[in-house]
């Protein structure tokens, strides 16, 4: 198995990884202007993307997915529940899913909260065993803090929807799962982020704020720590959603 992160300016976290023997890569949550980087990374690694990756419609930055997949050939996926807001067809992901490349099996969970369609990514190296070996959170569970709930539906009803998902669906996984969020310090999708870009569940579980709180608390807090609004985010969701360019 072969596995690249990159860093944008703003914090934004992206990601390449797959099977080398079989040549076969998912890319997640590419930006726009990044594609190039992911092109010449799978070259280096002599892989095909093969599965392209949102792991929510984003509001914060434009998606270099659909231009990846263009490039590529590969699929791009997004939550089935994007089907009817989105104006170009999707590769439509459910809850249980499983992405095969080669050796490298990614498991899909829907983890609604940031937003409506969110999900996690549970990801397994078959040569080294059946268990998930890491996960990709997304804008659900970030090192030191977690996702905003004001991006897709009234913030107090979302904020609780991510503490069901954090501690019905995550939390309920093995502390020595490696995690690698969406952002990383920097990022307005969240507050009190980390600069450090990944880390393992059972350390969030013991140190991130917010999952000590009760459901209440979690989201009078999370409301009130919320960041302003990501700048043109209409404009964002338009693009990315296909509505705009």
């Amino acid at each position: 198995m072969f596995f690249r992160q990159r860093m944008s300016a703003d914090g934004t976290l992206s990601y390449l990884y797959g099977c080398g023997g079989h040549g076969l890569a998912v890319a997640v949550d590419p930006v726009a202007g990044d594609e190039d980087w992911f092109m010449v990374e799978a070259q280096k690694s002599g892989v095909r993307i093969t599965y392209i990756i949102d792991t929510h419609i984003h509001a914060d930055h434009l998606s270099g997915g659909r231009a990846l997949a263009a490039r590529t050939g590969g699929s791009y996926c997004l939550h089935a529940s994007d089907r009817d807001s989105v104006r170009f067809p999707i590769h439509a992901l459910h809850d249980g899913d499983a992405l095969t490349t080669g050796n490298v099996v990614t498991h899909v969970l829907h983890t609604p909260g940031h937003t409506p369609d969110s999900v996690c990514l549970l990801v397994a190296d078959l040569r080294r065993g059946p268990d998930p070996w890491f996960a990709l959170t997304g804008d659900t569970l970030f090192v030191g803090g977690v996702g905003r709930p004001d991006l897709g539906g009234a913030p107090a009803e979302m904020a609780a929807r991510l503490y069901d998902t954090l501690h019905e669906r995550i939390l309920t996984l093995p502390d020595d799962l490696e995690i690698f969020p969406g952002h990383a310090a920097g990022s307005v999708c969240g507050a009190g982020l980390s600069g450090k870009p990944s880390s393992t569940l059972g350390f969030e579980r013991r140190f991130d704020p917010y999952l000590k709180l009760g459901r209440d608390t979690f989201v009078t807090r999370l409301i009130e720590e919320t960041p302003a609004r990501p700048a043109a985010m209409d404009r964002i969701v338009a693009v990315n959603l296909g509505d705009a360019s």
